[in-house]
């Protein structure tokens, strides 16, 4: 088990009925897509050992998703130059934990993935529907890359309980009209046993959370951010992970009660 938190939470969707509701999405300010928290040099340390020892289980890339990944790094790239911490450079980065990460452009997608915590999963339309085409997933949240790659949004959400045969349209709906210039946010909550970011889990396999020991709270602030170029769209999460007993009585006692009301967003 590896447990890696961040001090506090800026996100807690279980709050506030504009992110408690699904799908509870909301603009994002300029400037907030990509994050950098107090657990950046952690994640960024386990990120690079799971690229480099778990290589298939958190990275895919379909070759017809490249000029969709490069475009990715190009908005990446864009996006940081404003961001404190990193320093950019013709052929490198310096990163807000001091490393260097190298601009292979020829691995886009993997070089953007060094750069922030965000994971970051490719959408693109392929018929009626989105299509996941290529994905850095170094922390799931009880869901496998291998399953879900070259899946349609509907394929992706099973068997996510709420995700009906007409929320699978909505969601299609949105992804569709979403603008280049609107990027969007939303969040989930969940609670676990087990702190360790990297919790792949097969599609009808069951989480347990054990009431009695300690447990802790896992935030995925998660956006929607079309590329320009390609129409693709990014869906990037960003992963909070706190004890549970940090948070105030209040908030802790509408975590669970909410937990026990949509057990499905647990």
């Amino acid at each position: 088990m590896r447990e890696i938190c961040q001090n506090s939470l800026p996100e807690k969707p279980w709050l506030a009925e504009k992110t408690r509701r699904l799908p509870g999405l909301n603009p994002i300010t300029p400037g907030d897509w990509l994050r950098v928290d107090d657990a950046y040099g952690a994640q960024m340390a386990y990120r690079e050992a799971l690229l480099s020892e778990r290589t298939d289980e958190v990275y895919q890339l379909s070759d017809a998703a490249k000029p969709a990944a490069t475009e990715l790094l190009q908005r990446v790239l864009s996006e940081i130059e404003n961001v404190a911490g990193y320093k950019i450079s013709a052929d490198h980065v310096i990163c807000p934990d001091g490393r260097k990460v190298t601009l292979d452009h020829n691995e886009p997608l993997r070089t953007a993935a060094l750069l922030v915590q965000e994971d970051l999963v490719l959408m693109e339309k392929t018929g009626d529907e989105h299509v996941l085409t290529g994905a850095i997933l170094c922390f799931p949240a009880s869901w496998t890359l291998a399953e879900k790659f070259g899946g349609t949004l509907s394929t992706i959400h099973v068997p996510v309980d709420p995700y009906t045969v007409d929320m699978g349209v909505r969601v299609q709906r949105m992804f569709d009209f979403i603008r280049t210039e609107t990027p969007m946010w939303r969040a989930n909550f969940l609670v676990y046993s087990n702190p360790d970011l990297f919790q792949p889990r097969h599609v009808y396999d069951r989480r347990s959370v054990d009431e009695g020991g300690p447990r802790w709270v896992r935030v995925e602030r998660q956006c929607l951010v079309k590329l320009p170029k390609t129409g693709a769209v990014v869906f990037s999460i960003h992963t909070y992970m706190v004890p549970i007993d940090i948070l105030a009585a209040d908030e802790k006692a509408a975590l669970l009660q909410t937990r026990d009301e949509t057990p499905s967003k647990i």
